[in-house]
């Protein structure tokens, strides 16, 4: 079975199944989708989403609102976004959570599909409460309004504004406020917060 296996990938490495007149071909195709995806990879900032930087999550614009209302926050000195919503059983369980909401962000922000307003999706619910309970269990421990009797309601239920405030919009936070990374091609540009100190 494992020879089987070997054989077969053995020939379509090779290109034993494509006539000799055109491996070159083949070879020069498979060269250039190779190099797209590098490039797209480095334009889209692809590794920056493998740490846990909060600058990341500005890489789509839909989300300088809530980088920027949670920089102004208490979580800000104490947690990044993946510490709220990113599950962390495992690290297993965290990069596969990534990448789920990473490919579905990506499509929905590259279709030009976002909404105005996000709100946060049935599957990150869970993701949140269980990280909420996470850091705040000697807090919750002490307070029987929290999670006493049914245990079904959620931290953000009566902590609406933590930590990114009531109006959580593209056009409740002014452009002043966000964030600018710095250029792909130039990352050794100086930054403060996400952006440039030199003046403009």
């Amino acid at each position: 079975m494992f020879r089987r296996a070997l054989s077969a990938l053995t020939s379509l490495l090779t290109l034993r199944f494509v006539p000799r007149p055109w491996w070159i071909l083949c070879f020069a195709a498979l060269g250039i989708l190779a190099g797209l995806a590098l490039a797209l990879g480095k334009v889209s900032r692809a590794t920056s989403y493998l740490s846990d930087d909060p600058e990341a999550c500005v890489n789509c614009h839909v989300m300088r609102p809530h980088y920027a209302s949670w920089q102004r926050s208490s979580h800000a000195r104490v947690a990044t976004c993946n510490d709220c919503h990113v599950p962390h059983q495992t690290p297993l369980h965290a990069y596969a959570f990534k990448a789920r909401d990473g490919l579905y962000h990506s499509s929905i922000f590259t279709l030009r599909l976002e909404p105005q307003v996000i709100h946060i999706s049935s599957g990150a619910v869970p993701v949140v409460q269980n990280n909420c309970r996470r850091c705040h269990q000697p807090t919750i421990a002490t307070v029987s309004a929290c999670c006493g009797g049914d245990g079904d309601r959620l931290c953000w239920d009566c902590h609406r504004e933590v930590p990114h405030g009531r109006a959580r919009s593209l056009s409740a936070s002014p452009t002043v406020m966000s964030p600018e990374l710095p250029d792909v091609f130039h990352p050794q540009q100086p930054r403060i917060g996400g952006r440039d100190p030199r003046p403009q």
